[in-house]
């Protein structure tokens, strides 16, 4: 008998969000010939989601459907989780490190007895077992971690980090129903409040102009530029600390990891902390005036040159073509 891989598929209103496709993905190159994966998925109701989830490369997928899922709210979440790995007995256990994943995984981890790495960026099935790699000290540092002694070996995985399968819609799979009593909790929703966010999410974006510490002041121009070309704006985490461009903008182990078909870097070094966020993109135009950038060693094409020169003649040839 096959030991088990199992991860949370999260959903909201009931559609997939983009990191279970991102745990299916990793939870499959994990696999190998010893184990099969599995999905948890916890739902008012179920849907087309299973389906979703077996053709992304899911084995199996658990399905507790319960009208308090209809919301997020901690107890249930974490009852059905506990008594689901409980009844299954996983080895691994994968939570998307999202803000409700974040939230529920570390009670379920003390409600199991067992180790939570947080944050992941990086996973590797071993020998004696899953090898666990997340950023330490502000991003300075990448420590890896295993947990030998209690099982399930559990982590939370950074979303925009693994690679989704191309889905199979042909890929069969097994589908489980399972009926719990749920720990309904004392907390009790009493009024939800929707609001429309501005569609700029730097995870979703085709195309990233990001700024560094080079661009400084000279911000608005970058801004015209990432306009142009019908981008989206992104930061190192320098232009973050110095106040220039928000949390949500910022890019690398301490911030968000993309991959947009076009990265374009402006007066970014290179990092390692920024790298490991954005070194997946699928092509990366790297502007800076130090020839010995690190960021040009990932680079598709490189610019050596003053960024305050570089972007206005940017501008000036798309002015050109547009006419």
């Amino acid at each position: 008998m096959k030991k088990m891989i199992l991860f949370v598929a999260e959903q909201r209103d009931g559609v997939l969000s983009k990191v279970a496709f991102e745990l299916a993905g990793i939870s499959s190159v994990l696999k190998g010939e010893e184990y099969e994966t599995a999905a948890l998925l916890m739902c008012e109701k179920a849907g087309n989601m299973p389906a979703e989830l077996i053709a992304y490369g899911a084995d199996k997928v658990i399905v507790i459907e319960n009208k308090i899922y209809s919301q997020y709210i901690t107890a249930p979440y974490a009852s059905g989780t506990e008594q689901i790995v409980k009844k299954y007995s996983p080895e691994v256990l994968l939570i998307g490190a999202t803000s409700i994943g974040r939230d529920f995984a570390p009670r379920v981890s003390a409600r199991l007895a067992t180790g939570l790495t947080a944050d992941c960026t990086k996973l590797e099935m071993m020998e004696d077992g899953l090898h666990m790699t997340r950023p330490a000290f502000g991003g300075n540092l990448f420590a890896t971690i295993v947990c030998p002694n209690h099982r399930p070996q559990m982590a939370t995985v950074r979303p925009g980090v693994m690679k989704k399968n191309q889905p199979d819609p042909q890929r069969k799979g097994e589908i489980i129903t399972e009926n719990l009593n749920l720990d309904q909790g004392k907390v009790k929703v009493v009024k939800e409040a929707k609001f429309q966010k501005k569609n700029d999410n730097i995870e979703d974006a085709a195309m990233l102009v990001s700024v560094g510490r080079g661009v400084g002041t000279y911000l608005a121009k970058a801004k015209e530029l990432a306009n142009a070309l019908g981008a989206t704006l992104s930061s190192s985490r320098a232009m973050v600390d110095a106040g220039f461009t928000s949390p949500d903008r910022q890019v690398g182990q301490t911030g968000k990891t993309v991959r947009p078909q076009v990265y374009i870097a402006l007066g970014i070094s290179g990092a390692v902390q920024h790298l490991a966020g954005m070194e997946e993109s699928d092509y990366i135009i790297a502007v800076n005036r130090d020839k010995t950038a690190p960021i040009f060693d990932v680079a598709d094409l490189g610019i050596v040159g003053d960024v305050k020169q570089v972007i206005p003649q940017l501008l000036d040839k798309l002015s050109k073509r547009s006419e």
